[in-house]
């Protein structure tokens, strides 16, 4: 089955439904993605969104990106980055969502490895308010069609330009999806791991296609893992316990119930403590304190957390809870520049999927988010312009 379209998008995250929504609205654009619209990471992204507060914050935000990154970061995506940040953060309250506010100013909390609080949120489910009101925009547009439960197997490569993807749906039809511009936005690797907090349908697709291509990647040993998932015998998925939660008071205990790591460390160097009290206790997690938080507090800001953690029978406000690490987000994936295009003309890749640089090896907490939104824009951008070009050279 042969379908013809202007733009494909491979992933429905927040990646590739801002890319769709900044794109003309006169170009057809089909967007596929391998379960349902609701089972993608962006979902289940917790802690928040960081932004620039004021000039007088870039920078201490520069530094604590490029600290955590182990100053491997791409230095021109940092600041690009960081300078979108304010932009985005209006595009998203204009598409609805909601940020939480007090007496009408925005509050902003804190996670680990940052200097001061500069993160946004919506209660401990701001991945969950940002993509659900980004995919209510899209599914309005009439110009932009959904695909689920449909995986790409292969990019459509004439004379080293991509023109858009093979795939195959749950009736097991094979497509055709032709298009001007291709664009990756399909999540991480996490399903390659027994012990993951991501979905596990993300298998890392787009760098296999990529490699068949020839289509440059970059640090693809870059995985990190998350210091706090609750620990569990059940199989599958990782529940998340927040970064924020620590940013907020929380504390890591060992099997005395003793301090012995400071919490707000960069998340990798949080894992190794961890692992290495794991072993010295001979135990296969640690605790995790909420008690001396403010009850009220943790309701508020905290209640998708106790509700789950109360649910496998731990009350967070008057008991410790067992965490362990395990795999999180990848830091590398497909090269990309500024402006989300790869090495080959025409695919672009953005969000997980892709490598712009601004990580380095190690992400900062509620990075992700912002980083997905503001090069998904430069990717759409890129296209627009492409297109006012052609008309231009029409006429």
């Amino acid at each position: 089955m042969k379908i013809q379209a202007d733009v494909v998008i491979v992933g429905t995250g927040v990646a590739g439904l801002f890319s769709a929504l900044n794109l003309p609205l006169d170009k057809q654009i089909i967007m596929l993605t391998k379960a349902d619209v609701q089972s993608s990471d962006s979902f289940l992204a917790q802690g928040g969104i960081c932004v620039l507060r004021d000039e007088n914050d870039y920078a201490g935000y520069f530094e604590d990106t490029m600290k955590a990154g182990h100053y491997e970061n791409r230095k021109e995506s940092v600041d690009i980055m960081i300078r979108s940040s304010r932009e985005i953060i209006e595009d998203l309250v204009a598409c609805g969502v909601e940020f939480e506010k007090e007496n009408g100013e925005y509050i902003y909390t804190r996670e680990g490895a940052h200097s001061r609080p500069r993160i946004l949120f919506h209660e401990d489910i701001t991945g969950k308010e940002i993509t659900s009101k980004l995919l209510k925009q899209v599914q309005e547009r009439d110009n932009i069609q959904i695909l689920e439960y449909t995986t790409m197997t292969d990019i459509i490569e004439a004379e080293g330009i991509c023109r858009g993807v093979y795939a195959v749906n749950k009736a097991a039809e094979e497509l055709e999806l032709h298009a001007e511009h291709t664009i990756l936005a399909s999540g991480g690797i996490g399903g390659l791991y027994e012990h993951s907090t991501n979905f596990p349908h993300l298998t890392g697709d787009a760098l296999t296609v990529a490699k068949r291509h020839g289509i440059r990647l970059e640090h693809l040993d870059y995985v990190q893992i998350h210091p706090t998932t609750l620990y569990s015998k059940k199989p599958g998925r990782r529940f998340l316990i927040s970064e924020s939660v620590r940013g907020e008071g929380a504390v890591l205990y060992n099997k005395a119930k003793k301090r012995f790591v400071d919490e707000l460390l960069p998340r990798d160097v949080v894992t190794k403590a961890i692992r290495e009290q794991m072993e010295k206790d001979g135990t296969e997690y640690v605790w995790l304190s909420m008690e001396k938080m403010d009850k009220t507090e943790i309701l508020k800001h905290f209640p998708n957390i106790y509700k789950h953690c109360l649910e496998e029978g731990y009350d967070v406000t008057k008991e410790c809870i067992p965490v362990v690490p395990a795999q999180h987000y990848f830091m590398g994936g497909i090269w990309v520049d500024s402006y989300s295009r790869t090495s080959m003309e025409r695919l672009f890749a953005v969000g997980e999927t892709s490598c712009n640089g601004v990580h380095g090896a190690n992400r900062l907490a509620s990075n992700s988010l912002l980083e997905s939104l503001v090069f998904a824009k430069r990717a759409a951008r890129k296209i627009t312009a492409a297109y006012g070009q052609k008309e231009k050279e029409r006429k």
